[in-house]
């Protein structure tokens, strides 16, 4: 693929028209240089499934905010955005007009700034003057707390709430501060730089003071046109986006090829070690003396120790001589399936005693499409089911123990579902969750696996599960897959697919499967197969 920058392959003099939108200010600056300079091949490119569910999820979202909105609101105006050119002239005759809410408003494109945008809604300042651009999103941007400044949906008037936090989404006031210039372009803007958010659920509008974040906006803008544009030149690099993204397949081999440190230490953290003159693996795995002074996060010593591990092909490596895990007699390992914020649809359990039968895998779970109230029915029996274990244990004098991998989600939807669904008959309190996940019961396999190794390739299930020797039945196992196999399980398209809840059923108990054997594999062969650093170094 040939690499050069945009501006070295036009052939004539003048500079070519290239816009931007809000996103690319968020996203990989190099995946923007070739969705650019590349469009083409990318087009050919087929979507990745997760972001196609997302984009159908945040369609689905958006709409049942606008019919909510256009049934509550006086003077209300909605903009057909079937033609760009025709919409963004619509839009600007309605703000002209002074129309009070105009929805799907697309603003003019700036060939000469390189801008273009649209807004889900755009409100009329209570001034008179000008516009409050206002987005829908499909993810939260609150959370439970105090401080944040919100607005009624129907009634512009901020102050601060008592009962909700700013859940912070840089995207989102980036996005604004995009629209809020635009608006300036046309002098359509408030008088007050203001924009508004409304996420998942709908509760409020978060409001937004955009003059905190209107520099980091103009410097991200003014270099990612550049990067567009061809002005900048730009280098693969590691970050979270690639998991996703069509290129991977290209820079990836290009990342191994010159040994990148961003394949240990990737984001932020590559960037501060090319700062500070470390742009391999190898120079990394060299480093002496102290961590780099803004060494962003996680430990300077583990990316180290993990360059170390890399370069000798070896996918884990030991903190401590002997590797520890919590037993006991009886022992439930549990994972939870969720549907992006709509709920959590299956909880997958799977028992296992000490000197009693095999292990035996069940599933509580509803097939009814999210959000539906049966999900608490089925969480009820979940939470009956494992209690019930906890004290059969203790009747018996036996030690109990429940296990999960990362139990941020579990902690999560065991929270939440205590919180929506109270008056169903077996929910716990959030009182009751809190005790059992506050407990030495309640053990996290990631974070005991955390404590104790360090993973220079991740330290996913997926991938740490596979050194203790374990597989998934299905090769397209995944959180990503498994969102389009429940869409089709529950019939959000078409007729359900039973074969897809089979699927699902199946990709659940191997996860669950897989939490036991990395746990007994830790207990029985770690030390012996897994060397520390020091023996690496030694060898």
């Amino acid at each position: 693929m040939n690499s050069q920058p945009v501006a070295a392959r036009v052939s004539s003099g003048r500079e070519p028209s290239v816009l931007i939108d809000a996103g690319s200010l968020t996203r990989c600056r190099h995946r923007l240089y070739l969705d650019t300079a590349y469009s083409a091949l990318q087009r050919r490119e087929p979507e990745n499934p997760g972001v196609r569910q997302r984009r159908e999820a945040a369609q689905a979202h958006r709409e049942a905010i606008r019919a909510l909105f256009a049934a509550e609101l006086d003077g209300w105006v909605e903009i057909d955005a079937t033609d760009a050119r025709t919409a963004s002239e619509r839009t600007l005759a309605a703000c002209r007009r002074g129309e009070p809410w105009i929805w799907n408003a697309v603003l003019p494109a700036e060939r000469d700034t390189g801008r273009r945008g649209r807004s889900e809604l755009l409100m009329r300042a209570p001034s008179g003057t000008g516009y409050i651009p206002i987005i829908v999103v499909n993810h939260k941007v609150t959370d439970p707390g105090r401080g944040a400044v919100t607005s009624p949906l129907t009634d512009w008037a901020p102050g601060v709430d008592e009962t909700r936090k700013v859940r912070s989404q840089l995207r989102d006031q980036l996005r604004l501060a995009h629209l809020h210039r635009m608006l300036d372009f046309e002098g359509l803007a408030s008088e007050n730089a203001v924009g508004g958010a409304v996420g998942y659920r709908a509760e409020c509008i978060l409001v937004h003071d955009l003059n905190a974040v209107l520099g980091e906006y103009d410097s991200r803008f003014a270099d990612r046109l550049a990067i567009a544009r061809g002005e900048t030149y730009t280098v693969p690099s590691q970050v979270s986006e690639c998991r996703s993204c069509s290129w991977w397949t290209d820079c990836k081999p290009q990342l191994a090829a010159t040994r990148d440190v961003s394949l240990v230490a990737s984001g932020m953290r590559a960037e501060v070690l090319r700062e500070s003159g470390v742009s391999t693996i190898d120079e990394l795995a060299r480093w002496t003396g102290p961590e780099p002074d803004n060494w962003p996060f996680g430990s300077f010593d583990d990316a180290v120790a993990a360059a170390t591990a890399w370069r000798a092909d070896v996918p884990l490596l030991r903190r401590t001589d002997n590797v520890v895990v919590h037993r006991a007699d009886v022992e439930v390992d549990v994972d939870m399936e969720s549907y992006q914020e709509h709920g959590a649809y299956l909880w997958g359990t799977l028992l296992t005693e000490v000197g009693g039968p095999p292990p035996v895998y069940r599933g509580f779970v509803t097939w009814d499409p999210l959000p539906t109230d049966d999900e608490g029915r089925s969480f009820a029996e979940f939470w009956g089911w494992l209690m019930g274990k906890r004290a059969d244990a203790a009747a018996r004098g036996k030690t109990f123990a429940a296990y999960c991998y990362s139990r941020q989600a579990e902690d999560k939807w065991l929270l939440d579902s205590a919180r929506r669904f109270g008056d169903v008959p077996g929910v716990p309190t959030e009182a009751e969750i809190r005790e059992f996940i506050d407990s030495e019961q309640w053990v996290d396999i990631y974070q005991t696996v955390s404590d104790q190794f360090i993973c220079p390739n991740g330290k996913g299930l997926k991938k740490i599960a596979p050194i203790a020797g374990f597989q998934w039945r299905d090769d397209e196992a995944g959180g990503e897959a498994s969102m389009g196999w429940y869409r089709d399980a529950v019939g959000y398209d078409a007729e359900p697919d039973l074969s897809q809840r089979e699927r699902l059923l199946v990709y659940n108990e191997d996860d669950v499967q897989a939490t036991k054997v990395l746990r007994e594999w830790m207990s029985d062969r770690a030390e012996v197969e897994i060397p520390t650093l020091e023996s690496l170094r030694v060898g």
